[in-house]
């Protein structure tokens, strides 16, 4: 029977495409909703395997609208560590307890979430920080461990590079080239899985139109927002999520 046969399943995967395009489009983090999600109707394996194939098209429609704002040297440092990470989430995959895992990042981002809300109140200027490029790299190995485990990278990404104050086109830009090279960093290990049945792939290319779409309305209405409103949702949406995370988690 086919994976959209089902309207429930149906349903299920037209919002989290949506999120995933939300995701691309600027609102970094929110795509970490995504997987869990689509584990509701499918196994978690197959949910994550559907997905990186409509993460892939997305990617090339968000490095194309920020193809000119983007920070090579964050790359640079958190690219090799998220390499590490991916392999990591390779070779542990079954020894890690994926519900413990996303708790733990759920807390983490929902207690960074809050800090950087209340430190920046009022519209507080807040130094940009300077942390040095090698702590980067150890973001980038949680980034490609938690993004290879449930495509949920987005956090440990926003926790090193949102207090760099990067104008916030170039931080779309950055997230937008960095996970692009991470999730076809990713695809050997999923095809080593035998993560890719027909049937997969068929779903991925008839939910395309939709995350594309999605994608491309997103990246418009980013263009037009303030800078600094634009941190000030990133916040708010790791709150949500990291509560969310954390929640689903535990539950788990």
């Amino acid at each position: 029977m086919s994976l959209l046969s089902d309207p429930l399943t149906l349903l299920v995967l037209a919002i989290s495409v949506i999120l995933l395009g939300l995701a691309k489009g600027g609102l970094s983090g929110v795509g970490a909703l995504a997987t869990p999600i689509v584990a509701l109707v499918l196994p978690p394996t197959l949910a994550a395997a559907l997905l990186l194939p409509i993460l892939i098209v997305q990617d090339v429609v968000s490095v194309w609208s920020f193809r000119r704002t983007w920070d090579g040297w964050i790359i640079g440092w958190m690219l090799p560590g998220a390499a590490v990470g991916i392999a990591a989430g390779y070779f542990f995959a079954e020894q890690v307890d994926e519900a413990k895992l996303m708790a733990a990042l759920g807390a983490i981002t929902l207690a960074f979430g809050v800090y950087r809300l209340w430190v920046e109140r009022g519209g507080r200027v807040v130094a940009a920080s300077s942390s040095p490029g090698w702590i980067g790299s150890l973001f980038g190995v949680a980034t490609g461990f938690t993004s290879q485990i449930a495509h949920a990278g987005g956090p440990p990404f926003q926790m090193w590079v949102t207090p760099r104050r990067l104008p916030h086109l170039a931080f779309v830009g950055t997230s937008s080239v960095l996970f692009a090279a991470i999730n076809w960093m990713k695809v050997p290990a999923y095809i080593a899985l035998g993560a890719f049945p027909h049937e997969v792939l068929v779903a991925a290319a008839l939910l395309m139109p939709l995350a594309i779409v999605s994608t491309l309305l997103t990246v418009r209405w980013l263009k037009r927002i303030d800078g600094a409103r634009f941190y000030v949702l990133i916040y708010l949406l790791m709150v949500l999520l990291g509560a969310k995370l954390m929640w689903d988690g535990l539950a788990g």
